[in-house]
Order: structure tokens, then sequence, then C-alpha cells
């Protein structure tokens, strides 16, 4: 056991790093097993030498982000911990960047970790980005939010979102009213960020001016998008032919940020993603940059995390295998079609059927 102290020059910023309550103080406590008091001007650490080595790495991190108006919460406590236990407590710094966006509420819009903050980097010194990882890392929100950013500074005169129209599992058959009722499901998550960034009323605005267009991906082709802050989402339901053909919609001026999770395809399974075959093959072109995010980039529910990482450890012990280009797995039983009887008969031996008779099962008196 050893003791520790850390020496605080400014009591306010102690305050904004314990919590409310002392919330994040006892989630250190917890995470790493020692114990902390603040006395006198000194935070004191005890316990085991690695843990209070890693404590004090932690604390000092946290009280430089409260210096530099950063607020702390469980969730930037849980990731600084990460970053400590592996090594990277340099990089605590980089967390307090400069804010992309201010919402309509006055909320600055700021990278959370550090995949976050390469991905906004990327977006600003690149004409295209990919963003690909896992739900809840942020690549909508602050791919939009770069868009409002830029939209304000004029570099750019529309903004326009869009994603595929693909249902995710299910069939959810006809949706009544005009054509733009029918697509504001598939459209939500765009207008929730866009509502976030610049309020109901501007949006609106906006919007009726033509500077914001929120339409499916089927409307892009044919058209040519100069100066315009282009998103495309959830572009792991693209197939390859649309994604060639939303990038080649870019004009002069624009800027793209293509975001998805390759984990959450909800293409048949004969389709490949467009967005895996993009990422392979825009690589290495110069002023295109391909971002993956991972788990630990997720700033949601903290559960969101545990989630997305037992998916991982279950997928690579129960590998699916990949669909062959002609639409099957590759299995015993592909390409049969399932029915009643579990047979499958080819197309020669349909073809090769006697025309004009009537099926046994319905002749007269056994249907």
């Amino acid at each position: 056991m050893i003791d520790r102290s850390i020496e605080v020059e400014r009591m306010e910023h102690v305050i904004s790093v314990f919590g409310s309550f002392d919330q994040n103080l006892r989630l250190i406590e917890t995470e790493l097993n020692v114990k902390i008091l603040d006395r006198d001007n000194l935070i004191h650490i005890t316990g085991e030498e690695e843990n209070v080595m890693l404590a004090e790495k932690a604390i000092n991190g946290l009280l430089a982000l409260a210096a530099r108006g950063e607020n702390i919460d469980a969730q930037n406590v849980r990731y600084i911990l990460g970053l400590v236990r592996s090594g990277k407590e340099s990089e605590i710094q980089k967390l307090a960047g400069d804010v992309v966006c201010i919402t309509a509420k006055g909320k600055p819009i700021k990278p959370k970790t550090l995949g976050q903050k390469e991905y906004c980097d990327a977006i600003a010194k690149n004409t295209v980005t990919l963003g690909i990882g896992p739900a809840g890392t942020g690549k909508t929100y602050l791919a939009v939010a770069a868009a409002v950013a830029a939209f304000r500074a004029e570099k750019v005169n529309r903004i326009i979102l869009t994603r595929p129209a693909v249902e995710a599992g299910e069939r959810l058959g006809f949706l009544p009213g005009d054509l733009q009722s029918k697509v504001d499901p598939y459209l939500r998550p765009l207008y929730d960020a866009l509502f976030d960034m610049l309020g109901a009323d501007t949006y609106q605005k906006y919007l009726e001016r033509g500077n914001i267009e929120v339409a499916p991906l089927a409307y892009m082709r044919g058209r040519t998008l100069d100066d315009s802050f282009i998103i495309l989402d959830e572009a792991q339901n693209t197939s390859r032919e649309q994604m060639k053909m939303f990038l080649t919609r870019i004009g002069f001026g624009s800027k793209v940020v293509i975001t998805g999770d390759i984990t959450q395809i909800d293409l048949p399974e004969d389709k490949v993603s467009g967005l895996k075959v993009a990422m392979r093959v825009l690589e290495g072109i110069d002023d295109i940059a391909i971002c993956t995010l991972t788990g630990a980039d997720v700033v949601r529910h903290r559960l969101v995390q545990k989630i997305i990482e037992a998916y991982e450890d279950y997928e690579k012990q129960n590998p699916v295998e990949e669909p062959r280009r002609d639409g099957r797995s590759g299995g015993r039983n592909a390409g049969q079609k399932r029915g009643s009887t579990g047979t499958a008969s080819t197309g020669a031996e349909r073809s090769a059927a006697p025309r004009g008779r009537v099926p046994a099962g319905r002749r007269k008196g056994h249907a």
C-alpha cells in the first residue's frame, strides 16, 4: 500500500472532476480499487502501487480537462480510465479540442473521444470522408454538426442529407400519405440531428428555401451537387451500384461524408454492401479519408458499449458464412426453395414438365 498526493490550484476544478455528490470520485475508486480523499488543497490517493499510479494519471488528466472548461461526467471518466490503462494518458489533452458546432440551445458540440476527434479532423481536411463504426459512436450527429458549421460559415450553399430506404429486418408494407410522408420514417434520425443544431423554425425556413434537402438515396441519380455538404447515412444498406452512383454525384465545392455500420446490414443475403466495396476501392486515394470508430468511441448509455462488445465476441466464436455472388451461402441446402416438403426443383425440371396438364393435387375432386 502506498499513498500519493496531487496538489490542486483551484478547488472549482476539483468539484468539477469529483462530480455531483462525488459520483465521479466513487467511480474512480471502484474501478481502480483505491481510496481518494480531498484535504487542504491536496488529493490523497491510497492503494496498491500500480492502481495508485493509474488513479493519479487519470485525475491529473481530468483536472486538465476541467481547467479548459470541459464538462466532466461518468462517460468522460470511464473513457479517461480506459486511456490510462492502455498507456495513452499523453493523448488526453487532445480531447479538449475545438467546438464543431453550437446547437440552437447554445450547447457546444465537441468530439468526446480520440476516435471522434480523428473523424472530425478528417471531415475538415478531406473532400470525402467515410465514417465506419458501431451504433452510438456519433457518426451521423458529428457529420450533421460539421455540415451546419460549414453552412453557417458560408463554405457551402446547401446541406443534403440522404439514406437508403431499407427496413431493418421487417416489411412495413404500404404507408399512407404523400411521397414525403412515405419516406419520412426512414429519414427521422437526420431530422432529429438537424432540429438539435438549427431549431425547428430555422430548419423549416431553410427547407422551404431549398438550402436543406432531406431525401432518399434513389432521388440522387442524374444530379450534380455543387457547393453542397452531402451526408449519406446508413451507407451499409446501399448496393454496390447505388454507392458508385452516389459517389459520382460530387460537384465543385462540395464535401461528402458517408457513415455506416457494417455489422448491421439489412440488405438481402444475396446483396453485397456498397459500403464494404467502397472501403476497399477507395483506400489510398488522395483527398478521401476512411475513419474506423470502435466500441471505445460509443457515447450512449454504457450498456451499449457492453452490448456491442458482447456481440463482437459472439460473432468471432460463431462466424457467419459470407454469401456467394450467386446469392447462395454455400451450405448443403444452398439455393433450394424451401417448401413444405423441403425439396427443390431445378429450372430444367420445371421446363420439362408437360404443358397443359393439371397437377394431380389440383384435379377435380382432389382440391
